[in-house]
């Protein structure tokens, strides 16, 4: 007998189709792990959403990359929430809970522009490779500012200021030897390559994330590395010490033609880590197998 699912392809952190972060969003309770991560090989995308039932929280959400199942993934929540939400499943307005590998993670709906809360990461300085990874990624050493050391998140991102947007896009990664590398050394799985300088005078930064450890050369939208970035650019004073009640807006995309965009805002206060955007469904189908 075949089993039969529905699903959506979901573009998420933009209103427009064919730009943003694509997802593909199924919501099912009888997937094993096995089915899931054929599934998101067949997908192909850089992660594919399983949504099912939850004792612990309003929904389980797992997240399978072509290769692997990650820990968070911030645009294919963001693509959940508005497969629920387009769906009639939950109200376009509410307060949703993800049980995750994470964790138990908090969302909100409201109206047609989606929040996720991230969990506060640490921070400290990277020293190491310093030159083998700047030669990997086609940074040049006069587009690196001195006085802004590597900084690695725990979870394994490096983030890396340049000064010039034109320096992210003229990047051009060896990504077997970056794969390689994380692999030899053991201390980064991705890297986040950001600048100051953007397309819209109105945002923050524009950046680039590569995670081939993980399956995804380059990611088109990023949430999971825009959220964090507000905290590296808060920690480096490269935005003003005040930034409660701030909403921040990040650039990513724009070099592979998936324009999306991420609001990201910190409250100190509340050490509270936000980001946001919109979604649009561009697909929907039925897996059969």
């Amino acid at each position: 007998m075949k089993t039969l699912h529905d699903i959506y392809q979901i573009d998420a952190f933009t209103k427009q189709p064919f730009n943003g972060n694509s997802a593909v969003v199924i919501f099912a309770d009888n997937l094993t792990n096995k089915e899931m991560q054929a599934i998101a090989m067949e997908m192909n995308l850089s992660e594919t959403a399983f949504i099912s039932s939850s004792n612990k929280a309003d929904f389980k959400l797992k997240w399978f990359t072509p290769a692997i199942e990650v820990e968070l993934c911030g645009h294919a929540t963001i693509a959940s929430l508005h497969y629920l939400a387009e769906r009639n499943i939950i109200q376009k307005k509410s307060f949703i809970t993800f049980e995750t590998l994470s964790g138990v993670i908090e969302c909100r709906v409201d109206g047609d522009t989606y929040y996720m809360k991230l969990h506060i990461p640490e921070f400290k300085t990277f020293e190491s490779s310093y030159n083998e990874i700047i030669n990997i990624l086609g940074i040049k050493q006069n587009d690196i500012d001195d006085q802004y050391p590597f900084i690695l998140q725990n979870n394994g991102n490096l983030f890396i200021y340049v000064r010039y947007l034109d320096a992210i896009k003229n990047l051009k990664p060896n990504f077997k030897e970056l794969v390689k590398l994380s692999k030899e050394k053991g201390e980064f799985t991705e890297v986040t390559v950001f600048s100051l300088e953007t397309f819209e005078k109105e945002n923050d930064a524009h950046l680039r994330f590569f995670a081939p450890f993980y399956g995804i050369d380059e990611d088109p939208v990023t949430g999971s590395a825009n959220g964090p970035l507000l905290l590296f650019m808060h920690k480096l004073c490269l935005i003003d010490k005040d930034i409660e009640n701030k909403t921040f807006t990040f650039e990513q995309g724009d070099f592979l033609g998936r324009i999306g965009r991420v609001n990201v805002s910190f409250s100190p206060g509340k050490n509270e880590l936000m980001i946001a955007g919109n979604a649009v469904t561009i697909l929907k189908g039925e897996l059969s197998y």
